[in-house]
Formats: structure tokens, sequence, C-alpha cells
């Protein structure tokens, strides 16, 4: 997920890459504990493994009578749990496990504690896949909880509220029968944290190169400690998690010595460099088809064969028009005519916008009459506008609003409860402490995919047997697939033509919301995973 904000705080919040070398980081391996199951793994809802440690309350109260700050009581041991689900009819045996690694400075002093949640299911041989959402300051419950997990839980989807019941099902659209699943919260998010200061925090963590160090030794470190350097391995990554994606894969490769077969970006932070909305086509190039797929999605008129003749109208006579400008009177009035075919929209607005949707001004727009606002993650997933007759959007986006309450409690009930890893420790869902926190500083002064595309480039030309599937959801304003259409068109082809596609799915950032969205993707993923 990318964190952006609305009015007053209207701006991308999504950063530069650091020029500046920052301190080496190795994340050490805490202590494996050996795994406690429950004895039963009949049904989906086992009972706890019995806690291998005092709650933190306790360590807590300990720490303040020691002179040891909280913040820095150790987090329990590793806690395991067996579990089972249905899946095709089939009855999918797995261990879930909630542990920590350990992150240390140069100087190998502990700056930081990641925490991870994996499921391993039973079987030889079984690929390793490594998920990361993004934020920055997103745990990784979204992809966990909603796309790919054994379990889910309802979010993101039209008409669902914060306080309708967290519960965990089975969810038929998860990856755990083709690969065992690891999934890494970034210090700051989850239950993961830095105990370092917070100046010091920014230096270590909060910024696009030194979370790629980090990160990296954490997935090395999390297959010497559960001794699968030797499987094959994957990772994947969701909004800003999709631009740290070919970022960890170029410095696996490169700096750590341990290569991916495979990388999947979900609806990723992948757009090349826009330019001046003054002058460059591309801003209104990359939002335009999602906006026309949100209007074709309402009226049953979304299929793969109506959104190619919008690429193709996008990149063509929309572009051309655009840098036109006024040196052709015809050219404006031509591309007003056919967005407003095209979105559905009011003719003044799109007339007055001169054809030119800033993403904000349509959520408002779009629904106007009823008086509430479009996401920009699903443009038709909605909510009441608490300030209508405001100039301006005055209040945060619907999705990002509703999703805190229902991932959070589902996974905290999760960790503690059902695995029986018992902390007093708050989790973050999403932190936008951390988000604020982290570095926009670099050679433009906001964030570029350019250096993402650049490592997805490198890791390719590499690697001539890695293969990339990115994965958009029609609907997403937030990062919209035409940004990776653009970008991969201009990728040249190395060998197999095949090794990097992108493919669209109905619904919008979180597409995997939508049953029959999650299903293709984990089609399009198990198909990338069998070539090897």
């Amino acid at each position: 997920m990318i964190l952006k904000q609305a009015s007053p705080f209207s701006k991308l919040v999504m950063l530069s890459c650091l020029s500046a070398a920052v301190p080496m980081m190795i994340c050490s391996v805490a202590s494996a504990q050996p795994a406690k199951h429950s004895e039963s793994g009949a049904t989906s809802d086992e009972k706890p493994a019995p806690p291998d440690a005092k709650p933190a309350a306790a360590d807590a109260k300990a720490a303040a009578t020691s002179g040891i700050p909280v913040a820095q009581v150790p987090l329990p041991p590793d806690a395991h749990v067996e579990q089972t689900m249905q899946m095709e009819g089939k009855t999918l045996r797995y261990t879930a496990t909630v542990g920590t690694l350990a992150v240390r400075d140069s100087k190998g002093a502990l700056s930081g504690e990641v925490v991870y949640t994996s499921y391993i299911a039973e079987g030889k041989d079984r690929p390793v896949t490594f998920a990361f959402n993004g934020g920055p300051g997103a745990a990784s419950v979204y992809l966990n909880l909603g796309a790919i997990g054994p379990k889910r839980v309802a979010f993101g989807a039209e008409g669902q509220s914060p306080s309708d019941p967290a519960t965990l099902t089975d969810n038929p659209g998860t990856w755990l029968d083709f690969t065992d699943l690891v999934f890494i919260d970034p210090v700051g998010t989850g239950f993961s944290r830095s105990l370092v200061s917070e100046d010091e925090s920014k230096k270590q963590f909060y910024g696009p190169d030194q979370d790629i160090e980090y990160l990296s030794k954490c997935v090395y470190d999390w297959l010497v400690k559960n001794g699968r350097l030797q499987s094959r391995k994957y990772i994947v990554g969701e909004s800003y998690g999709g631009y740290r994606g070919p970022r960890l894969t170029a410095y696996l490769q490169s700096k750590i010595g341990v290569a991916m077969n495979g990388l999947v970006l979900v609806s990723p932070a992948l757009a090349p460099d826009a330019g001046s909305q003054d002058l460059s086509p591309i801003p209104w190039m990359i939002t335009l088809p999602s906006i026309v797929a949100a209007n074709y999605e309402r009226q049953g008129k979304l299929t793969n064969e109506s959104m190619a003749e919008v690429i193709d109208y996008t990149r063509g006579e929309y572009a051309v028009d655009l840098m036109k400008g006024n040196s052709d009177p015809a050219a404006t009035p031509r591309l007003v005519k056919k967005v407003t075919d095209l979105t559905g929209l009011d003719a003044t607005f799109v007339r007055q916008s001169g054809g030119r949707l800033e993403t904000q001004a349509f959520l408002r727009e779009e629904f106007r009459e009823t008086g509430k606002l479009g996401s920009r993650y699903d443009p038709n997933v909605t909510a009441y506008d608490p300030f209508p007759y405001n100039p301006t959007q005055e209040t945060q986006d619907p999705i990002l609003l509703s999703i805190i309450a229902p991932t959070t409690t589902a996974m905290v009930d999760f960790v503690t409860r059902t695995v029986g890893w018992k902390t007093d420790a708050r989790y973050n869902a999403l932190s936008f402490e951390v988000n604020k926190l982290w570095d926009q500083s670099g050679s433009n002064g906001a964030f570029s995919g350019s250096a993402s595309a650049t490592d997805l480039r490198v890791a390719v030309a590499t690697d001539p047997k890695l293969r990339v599937v990115i994965a958009h959801g029609w609907a997403d304003l937030s990062c919209p697939f035409m940004g990776s259409v653009l970008t991969v068109s201009q990728i040249p082809i190395m060998g197999d033509p095949t090794r990097v596609q992108v493919h669209e799915y109905p619904g919008g950032h979180m597409y995997y919301a939508r049953p029959a969205s999650s299903l293709a993707l984990r089609k399009d993923v198990m198909e990338m995973v069998s070539k090897h």
C-alpha cells in the first residue's frame, strides 16, 4: 500500500532513492525455538501453542526496576502452531510461525527487531516466497490476510464496515499449496521495532536504500535459520513493496549472493518518470485508462478487449493531442469529447479540465450527486464525504480509513491467541509515523520509480531464468497499471519475451479483495512457478 494523504496533506508520499552510503547492517538470527504444535490438526481453528515466555507486561515491569528501556524489553521467542485448511476439496496441513530476526549495525550492536509470520506446508522441495507490503509504513498483513495467506479477513470492498466481525476464513486464493510463505514486517510496522533513537532509526531504516539493505539481509538470515538456501525462492511485493521487489532481487543477487527464481509485483509503484504535468503527457496517460476502467466496470463493459482499445487510444491519439496543445485548434476539443465519452463524466468538468483528469478532483466528481467520495485505491469503493462543500478533500481515503481496524484486529488475535506469541506491544498495520520519518531526499527530492525499474532490468539481464509477473487492478489510481505498461514496453527483450509479463484484473489497488481476481492472480503466479 502506498500511503497518500488527502488535502491539506495532499502530497505523494513516495520517495527518492538515497545516493549517500548508509551504515551496513546485518540481520542476525534470533535463537530458534523448537516447534511447539497443538495436538489437533483437524480443523482450521486450532488451539494456540503454549507461550514460550512470560507476557511482555511482566518483562516491562521487570525493566522498570532494572533501568532497561521498556522499548528494548525482548520480544517473545518464536511460537508455532499447526493448522489446516480446505483447498480444492483437500486438507492442506501447515505450520504457522511468528518469529523474530535481530538487526545489528556495523559494530554488531542490536538496533532493531524484525517480526515475521511464516506458513510452511508439508512436502519436500517446496519453494519459499517472501512477501512485503508498502507504504512506506505498511505491515505485511494486507498480503497475508487479504491476498495470498491461508486465511483471509474481509476488507477493502464496497459495502464493508470497519466494525464488521474480523473473522478469519480459509482463503481459496492462497499460494500456500504451491509455495511456502514468509511475511516480513519492516521496522516500525506490525510488531517490528527500532531499538535506537529516532535520528538513528532514520539513518538505519527509514529510507529507500537502507530499507533494501537490512531487509535483504533478513531474507538471507531467514533462509539460513531454516535451512532453505537451496530452495527455489520468490519475492512478492505490493505497492511500495512492488518498488522494493526489483531492488531486493538485484541486491540479493549482487550483494548477498542469493538469487531469486521469480518476482511478483502486486499493484507496484513502478511508474516511469512522469515529468512536468504542464509539459509531459505521461502523467495524464498513466491515470486515464484506470478512470475509464472504473466507468466501464459500472457499465458492465470491462473486458480485456475493451481496455485494449483504451490503451491504444491513450498511447496514440490522446498523447499526440496533448502534445499538440494550442498548435492545433482542434486537438483539445477532440480529446475532450473522446475523454467525456470514455469516462462518462460531466462534459463541463472534462472541458474545464482540458481532458487532463486530476485524480482527487475526479474522485470527488465521480459520486458528487450522492455526497460520496471514490477511493484512489478503487474508485468504485466509496464513503460519505464529511466535508462535501469544501473546495478540497478534507478527509482520508475511504479505503485507507476502513481497512486498519479489521486487519489489525484479525492479525493481533491470530498472533497472540491462535499462535500464542504473547506480547503487549502495539501492532501497526499502517504506521503514519514511519511514513512521516521516511527520507525524502535524493536527486529529485521525490520518489521516482526509475531506481526500481533500473534494478528490474539489471536483475532480468543478470539471470536469464528469472521470471516476473506484474499484476494490477484495472481501476487502481494509486499505482495505475498504465505506468507498468509503459515501463515494461521500454525494457529490451532478453531471451524469452514472456519472462516479464503485465496482467490486469477487475478491481483496484487491492483487487485481490474480489474472489475472481484473487483466483486469477493465483493462476498466473502458479504458471510462473511451474516454469521453474
